[in-house]
């Protein structure tokens, strides 16, 4: 798709290992650390789910752009939340809200992010706020009582109190989960309401989102500090790609998702112009030459490399601190490449066109993040079934006695 926005570099081939370098592999369980996506066999079995990485493929696709529109659809089904994923992050909430309010007994504890969107992987983090009346963010306090209580991993509890937003970061002790702890940040909760906003005009959004939130997590791009960038920034670039379009009505449900995908890599791994240009999603969408937005950037910051308006405040840059949005642009660049080949009318002559998956030629789903997930429904299944009875009874009861059927 010509954003007529310039070239911001020829294209060219990428090595696809991790792009955070040599650095160890991370505890991230969808990190496809060390794999080499130019090669098409999958085979290391520490990584692989049933030999291909690709559990969503239960069946053969069409040919070209309708299949991996088909495989897109399918893959969203597989990796949306569970009852089971929601109900154990709902307890990990309650546990630690019930240490806040320990503490603050009038604390006001809220979700915001993926989790309150919808919009969450089986390994995504859960994002809790705090409103309370404190000068200062009581960081250190919290994480004392979470200590003292056992909530997290011990060595998992980080209080990040220099950054823009100071947050406690934790890992769940039951349950793995990590959790983001800010206090008195009104702009998390407002960002949820907007994007929720958005996945009503664009149905197609959470499908897109699903697959390029996979995409950069496993390749360890999915966070700023690991040199990729924000959820809130991805889900944004994928506002402006859909209003923007030159051609398609993104707010039809019935869009080929397999055509929208490649788009917006081609889009913003080849043709969109970092270097000048800066995206508005407000009144319906612009894309801004970066020295007009300097003029209403506060703090007299300039615009970033990734510049992205924030719609809930006009003077912050969204994607200022994305300092690896160059690593993100040229994974962008590679997936098109392999997605526009792999399309393509000479795919069909592949000796593996019937087992091979289109999708699972830049994303897998890894051995341990299924493993992780049947733990889940195995752990989960039971309380959840027990709570779903519990109902059942209490309505019987209740219908019993409305319509005075009580023996």
């Amino acid at each position: 798709m010509d954003a007529n926005l310039g070239d911001f570099s020829e294209p060219r081939p990428v090595c696809e290992l991790s792009s955070v370098g040599r650095r160890r592999k991370s505890d991230n369980k969808a990190s496809t650390y060390g794999i080499n996506y130019l090669l098409s066999n999958w085979t290391n079995d520490n990584h692989v789910s049933s030999g291909t990485g690709t559990p969503w493929k239960t069946r053969k696709y069409s040919p070209g752009v309708d299949g991996l529109h088909e495989e897109v659809v399918d893959f969203y089904n597989f990796m949306s939340p569970r009852p089971e994923e929601a109900a154990m992050r709902k307890e990990v909430v309650n546990r630690i809200e019930t240490v806040i309010k320990e503490l603050w007994p009038t604390a006001n504890v809220q979700i915001f992010g993926s989790f309150s969107t919808g919009l969450y992987l089986p390994t995504s983090d859960i994002d809790l706020v705090v409103f309370g009346k404190w000068e200062r963010p009581p960081l250190q306090q919290l994480e004392q009582a979470l200590r003292k209580h056992n909530v997290a991993e011990p060595f998992s509890i980080k209080v990040l109190d220099k950054a823009t937003v100071p947050i406690i970061k934790l890992t769940d002790q039951e349950t793995d989960v990590k959790v983001d702890i800010s206090f008195n940040v009104e702009t998390g909760v407002k960002a949820a309401l907007f994007i929720k906003d958005y996945t009503k005009r664009y149905p197609v959004l959470p499908y897109l989102i699903f697959v390029l939130k996979q995409f950069l997590l496993q390749r360890d791009l999915n966070e700023v500090f690991t040199g990729g960038i924000s959820s809130y920034s991805l889900i944004l670039m994928v506002i402006s790609f859909l209003q923007l379009h030159p051609r398609i009505d993104a707010s039809s449900p019935n869009i080929n998702l397999g055509i929208l995908l490649i788009e917006f890599f081609e889009l913003y791994g080849r043709h969109f112009n970092y270097l000048k240009t800066g995206i508005r999603v407000k009144n319906g969408g612009a894309y801004m030459a970066k020295e007009d937005m300097t003029k209403v950037m506060t703090n007299g910051y300039r615009p970033s490399m990734l510049c992205i308006e924030d719609p809930l405040m006009p003077g912050n840059d969204v994607g200022r601190s994305s300092y690896g949005a160059m690593q993100v642009k040229q994974v962008f660049d590679y997936a098109y490449i392999v997605l526009g080949h792999a399309v393509s009318p000479l795919a069909r002559s592949y000796p593996n066109k019937d087992i091979d998956s289109t999708l699972g030629r830049i994303i897998k789903v890894t051995q341990e993040v299924i493993d992780y997930r049947e733990w889940i429904m195995t752990k989960w299944g039971g309380r959840h079934l027990a709570r779903m009875e519990s109902r059942g009874k209490i309505m019987c009861v209740c219908v019993c006695v409305r319509n005075n059927l009580c023996v």
